[in-house]
């Protein structure tokens, strides 16, 4: 979802709504429409892991592929919009890390990377479009190695100044993401599923208190 520099994430559908052309626009509008920072629940939640391979799902312009490579891990960054990913590709060079990161653009409704990896990060994959978020999130739960966590961050609600595109996205609950994950018993840690608020400035650069969500799990090892 489109959402204030702080949320670094695009979303992976390519419907006409919020599709590849949609937000390849969205991105030519100015030359930077995140901040650069790495979302904060990713920095707070995986601070302590040790580096390994890392999945961004829904990249942007890239600052948590970036954050994640500057401390050992190798990412593969994953975004529908080309014009994100050559953004996202120059800011790893000019951070020295371009040699840490894979860049791939995907629509991830209709192919999802290969392989297993230590982390697999999904944050804001909201859209106004026809997106499969379940589906997609579930082969985001069969791509985490043995050992791995599986973090996703949403939205828990629509702010006031979004616009009437995102009426009607649904932003389900911490819960309702793990159930619907359909995760096989006896082979998952439930690590947090909890709402929880951050400061947002507005558009119109006022300060506001926004609500999201997190769920992190760990795949148990075999």
């Amino acid at each position: 979802m489109a959402q204030r520099h702080d949320e670094e994430h695009t979303p992976v559908t390519d419907s006409d709504a919020g599709g590849a052309e949609f937000w390849d626009s969205r991105y030519s509008e100015s030359e930077r429409m995140w901040s650069g920072d790495p979302n904060a629940a990713l920095v707070r939640e995986v601070a302590g892991l040790r580096p390994g391979t890392a999945l961004d799902l829904g990249c942007g312009e890239g600052a948590d592929t970036i954050w994640l490579a500057q401390r050992g891990w190798q990412v593969t960054g994953t975004d529908i919009s080309a014009v994100a990913l050559d953004r996202a590709a120059r800011h790893a060079e000019e951070a020295g890390v371009a040699d840490a990161v894979e860049w791939r653009r995907l629509d991830l409704a209709v192919s999802f990377p290969d392989g297993e990896f230590d982390l697999v990060s999904a944050h804001y994959l909201h859209s106004p479009g026809d997106m499969p978020r379940e589906e997609i999130l579930r082969r985001a739960a069969s791509a985490v190695a043995p050992g791995g966590v599986l973090l996703i961050v949403g939205h828990a609600g629509i702010a006031p100044w979004e616009p009437p595109t995102y009426e009607g996205v649904p932003l389900p609950t911490p819960q309702q993401v793990l159930d619907s994950l359909e995760l096989p018993t006896g082979e998952w840690e439930v690590q947090r599923c909890e709402e929880f608020e951050r400061a947002q400035n507005d558009p119109g650069g006022l300060p506001a208190t926004r609500t999201d969500n997190v769920l992190r799990v760990r795949r148990l090892p075999a």
